[in-house]
């Protein structure tokens, strides 16, 4: 007979769509520790399945356009922040890939964040990055900033897309097909990786100015206004990376 950490090990190895033979295999065990096992495993399964369905449910756009060509998802962080770039993600990622989990990256935790920025980048198609610095910002405004980083992630998509997703927005210049989804991070898988991949090369290089400018506690606010940041900001006045057209309100010019 096989020990309970033997079995444990073979649902460990054994794929979602096999588990269902060890549980026939094993229904007539009477130990309570395997019974425990069985049901642990149920329960593991069963949160698989409802995962499933729900990034099912966020291919709807991706199904809906997948006969056109290549489909890119396009999302932006650090539009409202104080400091620090605009930041746009292009993802394509492959028909019906599975990134378990991927979510809007407002939804998820800066550990999964992390982890699912490199698996979006290892199974995507393609994906690009563009950003636009804070002198950019103050220059043409936030709203033509983000458009110029979006034009900038697109480009350097290799091959390029056929239908562009995107997080609300029409972004002017670019010679392909449009779909504005309003909170479109919540429902295309496509724009959901690109707002991980977006949140988490912004968050990154603003720990990395966190270094440079610790009194500003960047690591810790990413840039955005907390009771924190505009202290600091009233204390040191403006850094380099500071957006001058978004502080006014805390510091004189």
């Amino acid at each position: 007979m096989k020990s309970i950490a033997e079995i444990k090990a073979e649902f460990a190895a054994v794929s979602a769509d096999r588990a269902e033979a060890l549980f026939a295999q094993y229904a007539d065990d009477k130990r309570a520790g395997v019974a425990k096992l069985i049901e642990s495993e149920k329960r593991k399964l069963l949160k698989l399945e409802q995962e499933r369905s729900r990034l099912e449910t966020m291919r709807i756009y991706e199904h809906k356009y997948g006969d056109l060509g290549l489909i890119c998802g396009i999302d932006e962080a650090g539009r409202g922040p104080l400091a620090g770039p605009v930041v746009a993600g292009a993802v394509i990622l492959p028909q019906d890939c599975e990134i378990l989990y991927l979510n809007d990256s407002k939804k998820l935790s800066e550990k999964k964040r992390e982890e699912l920025f490199d698996e979006i980048k290892e199974k995507a198609i393609s994906w690009g990055i563009g950003m636009a610095s804070p002198a950019r910002i103050d220059e043409i405004n936030i709203l033509q900033a983000t458009y110029e980083a979006m034009r900038e992630a697109v480009a350097a998509l290799d091959p390029q897309p056929q239908v562009l997703l995107n997080d609300a927005v029409r972004i002017p210049n670019l010679a392909f097909r449009q779909v504005p989804i309003i909170k479109g991070d919540a429902k295309s898988l496509s724009i959901a990786a690109a707002s991980v991949l977006a949140k988490v090369t912004r968050d990154r290089l603003m720990r990395e100015y966190d270094k440079v400018m610790p009194e500003y506690g960047f690591a810790a606010h990413k840039g955005y206004g907390s009771a924190a940041h505009i202290a600091a900001l009233q204390k040191y006045g403006p850094s380099p990376i500071h957006r001058k057209s978004f502080i006014g309100h805390f510091v004189e010019e």
